[in-house]
């Protein structure tokens, strides 16, 4: 009976050395193995053999890529208080993984320190809009700084990004006023503009309608002086008693009754009171009457004077 316990504890104990002599790394990770408490060696992904209750795993160390967010209060050169965060992507570099581990007691704190260095050192000296318009700018020089510093620890710094940019609620206040105010300000110049735009065309519009009316009505005059001397033509070629006047008055007389009839057609014209009787017809052709009889007499007196003043220039 003793002598079977012996070989099965013997086996037991092979089986537990062989199982605590294998480590198995995981991928993107490290262990630091020690023995005694002093650095062997690292432990890369895959199977790794230590020996037994001698070496053992000291910590694991994560090669993956990490972040870190900070927020930082900070003062700009035009004397606001503005917070910003910060995202910082940073890894451990597969061959430093020793110095990574033994010398940061807390890398993330060590790193954030640096962030609220370099970002206390940038950002007060710009203005408000100019961390804005320049964000990109301040995390290129946190990164470049970092990397440098961070370089020897063994921590590679991949890219710092400023991801919110947070001013006092009063001072948020006060921009989107004064943005409000721009706004408004453009849209009234270019309503005026506009306006500007619309009230010279509408003035060449109305100034091209009256060069085009004119033309017409200049056109239109044209063709009734015309059109009277073909009337007083045709007149006097069919009636050799019948004089200029009496051709004239008859058309004028014509003419008005032609006016009275488009008057009365077009219903957009306001009504007009005239003397429109048997008797008022004969007062108007009187006026045309005694109008063609003083122009006849006028023209009598001026050509008589002048060939008076002819025949006392030849005596």
């Amino acid at each position: 009976m003793e002598e079977n316990i012996i070989p099965i504890v013997s086996g037991v104990i092979v089986l537990l050395l062989i199982f605590k002599s294998l480590l198995v790394v995981k991928e993107q990770s490290a262990f630091i193995i020690e023995r005694f408490g002093k650095f062997i060696k690292i432990a890369h992904p895959g199977l790794n053999v230590i020996i037994p209750f001698i070496d053992k795993k000291a910590a694991s160390v994560n090669l993956r890529v990490q972040q870190l967010d900070v927020t930082i209060e900070t003062k700009t050169l035009d004397d606001v208080f503005v917070n910003l965060q910060v995202s910082v992507q940073y890894s451990v570099r597969k061959g430093m993984v020793k110095e990574a581990y033994y010398s940061l007691e807390n890398p993330k704190n060590q790193i954030a320190s640096y962030i609220f260095d370099d970002v206390r050192a940038e950002v007060p000296k710009l203005e408000l809009d100019d961390v804005f318009a320049k964000k990109d700018d301040i995390a290129v020089a946190v990164r470049a700084n970092i990397a440098n510093s961070m370089d020897e620890y063994g921590y590679s710094i991949i890219k710092a990004l400023i991801t919110d940019i947070d001013p006092d609620a009063k001072v948020k206040e006060s921009m989107n006023r004064i943005n409000a105010a721009k706004r408004e300000k453009e849209a009234a110049l270019e309503e005026a503009e506009a306006n500007k735009i619309r009230i010279v065309k509408k003035a060449e519009a109305e100034a091209e309608s009256k060069r085009l009316s004119g033309e017409g009505i200049a056109q239109q005059r044209l063709e009734i002086v015309r059109g009277f001397k073909e009337s007083v033509e045709d007149f006097k070629k069919s009636l050799k008693q019948v004089t200029h006047e009496e051709i004239m008055q008859f058309v004028l007389m014509t003419q008005y009754f032609d006016t009275i009839k488009d008057i009365g057609a077009n219903s957009k014209n306001s009504s007009i009171l005239i003397p429109h009787s048997p008797g008022g017809m004969r007062d108007f052709q009187d006026q045309i009457i005694r109008g063609t009889y003083v122009g006849n007499q006028m023209d009598k007196d001026i050509n008589g004077g002048e060939k008076k003043t002819d025949v006392n220039g030849d005596e």
